[in-house]
């Protein structure tokens, strides 16, 4: 009894280790961005600020619109939300629910897809989205999430697999359409896989930096991650506290996304992997 209590309290040890090492970033970006000028730079660093100096922010907000920003990162992740939560609820759903033949093949292909780098397909992308003027516009930002995602498919499948098929036999017995299967049972009892696609997808297009970049070239269409490096190039000398505030403005929305959503997250996960 004594050594599983010994073993116990060192996973704690480790855990708590672990976590540590993960929250000090975090922590180290607050700190930074509240500091004074006499305490940026000092040796040994200060963990605690002696003392704390929250115009920063504001100057932050000043120098670069980030607000305008932050603005178009939330109506890019709220159209990708949606596009993706309804277009791979789909297709999961018709590759669980409909064995035909070939159907093996087509989610085989699939997955295929998602052994190709992002990079691949990055130019033939670019060339078909300017063919369609879409250049320097939101549309190639968003259009695509609602085509389904391989991976949130993949995932989606492996949960509505689990789900018993006898609850679509007695709502078609009912007379319950396919949509309406899909509609009101499938998505209802999907909570934690769907959350976890929203949380996954959420994350990547509010820190996408690389297919803004590529797409937006106007000044008032850009996201927080470009605006980031706006202001970091806008300055002759950097202003860390500002860059560390304007930094934790865009990083807080993300992880309090994740801190409301964590229950729904690691249970989706846990449950996603239970039936192959």
């Amino acid at each position: 009894r004594a050594l599983r209590l010994l073993e116990t309290s060192l996973v704690h040890v480790i855990l708590v280790i672990g976590a540590l090492a993960f929250i000090f970033p975090f922590y180290w970006l607050i700190i930074t961005s509240i500091k004074s000028n006499a305490e940026l730079f000092i040796w040994p660093p200060t963990l605690i600020p002696r003392t704390v100096e929250l115009f920063h922010y504001g100057d932050a907000l000043q120098e670069v619109p980030i607000l305008r920003y932050m603005g178009n990162s939330t109506y890019l992740t709220v159209l990708n939300l949606i596009g993706v939560l309804i277009s791979s609820s789909l297709v999961a759903f018709g590759f669980t629910r409909y064995h035909v033949p070939g159907s093996r093949i087509l989610f085989a292909a699939l997955l295929a897809t998602m052994m190709l780098p992002h990079h691949v397909t990055m130019i033939p992308l670019f060339l078909v989205f300017r063919a369609l003027g879409w250049v320097d516009t939101f549309r190639p930002l968003w259009v695509p999430a609602f085509l389904g995602n391989a991976f949130f498919i993949f995932l989606l499948r492996q949960f509505f697999a689990s789900i018993p098929s006898e609850l679509f036999d007695a709502a078609r017995i009912d007379g319950s359409s396919e949509f309406g299967q899909y509609w009101r049972i499938m998505l209802p009892l999907s909570k934690p896989a769907l959350t976890t696609v929203a949380i996954f997808q959420f994350q990547w297009t509010w820190n996408d930096f690389l297919n803004p970049l590529i797409y937006i070239n106007s000044q008032s269409k850009k996201t927080i991650a470009l605006g980031l490096q706006d202001f970091y190039k806008s300055q002759t000398t950097v202003e860390w506290q500002q860059l560390m505030a304007a930094s934790v403005l865009m990083v807080a929305p993300v992880v309090l996304v994740f801190f409301f959503l964590q229950r729904y997250f690691i249970e989706g996960i846990a449950l996603t992997g239970l039936k192959g």
